[in-house]
């Protein structure tokens, strides 16, 4: 309900009128949220072009150490990333159950997808601990610093998304399916298909043209 008070206003003619102080509706746009987070988006969009540019400028500065051929495995890196693509498709099939208002399939279907993501940044973090062991560290070449800050940044960014994910859970365990979730799981799948899209251009630019001679 909205304060209101009385007062008489000199000119009226004796009338009453009420006079409004607070407005208790929402005045928020509908989709204001997810508006919003397009625009983050849009904002990550340029972080990860910039390492992607930095990359192509240093991504053959080998400084006499290992070159991209010698040091990255192509076949690891392949399950990696049919891992991260799966995820994206069971992610999908979350959100067609959430929209029938199907929980507990919904549930099942976010469970599976951190599982995929888990996966991928299990196997991520083991290439990363080989190129350590065998002295193809970050501080090794401007080729190895630009991969492990482009490659590395992106999978920070899968495992909020995976902390997110367990929250989300916990979320829609304790108050169901109710809008504010909805809302919260589809800003998710933005960012997790958005994720899904960066790692194509990650697995295209650096991997399959690293091992080209």
């Amino acid at each position: 309900m909205s304060d209101m008070t009385t007062s008489m206003t000199p000119g009226s003619g004796g009338r009453t009128e009420q006079l409004l102080f607070h407005e208790s509706t929402d005045h928020h746009p509908a989709n204001g949220t997810l508006l919003g987070f397009w625009v983050y988006l849009m904002s990550d969009c340029l972080i990860f072009a910039c390492l992607f540019a930095a990359y192509g400028v240093l991504g053959r500065e080998y400084a006499g150490g290992p070159t991209a051929q010698e040091v990255l495995e192509l076949p690891a890196v392949a399950v990696n990333t049919t891992l991260l693509l799966l995820s994206s498709i069971t992610y999908g099939f979350a959100v067609l159950a959430m929209q029938r208002n199907r929980q507990n399939p919904m549930l099942v279907w976010l469970v599976i997808t951190g599982l995929l993501g888990a996966g991928f940044i299990t196997l991520e973090l083991r290439e990363f601990a080989h190129l350590i062991s065998i002295g193809a560290g970050p501080q090794r070449s401007a080729f190895l610093s630009s991969f492990f800050t482009l490659v590395g940044t992106h999978g920070l960014h899968v495992t909020c998304g995976l902390i997110w994910m367990v929250v989300l859970i916990t979320q829609v365990l304790k108050k169901g399916l109710i809008t504010a979730n909805k809302r919260r799981l589809l800003c998710l799948s933005m960012f997790w298909h958005f994720l899904d899209v960066v790692w194509v251009g990650v697995f295209s630019f650096v991997y399959l043209m690293g091992v080209l001679p």
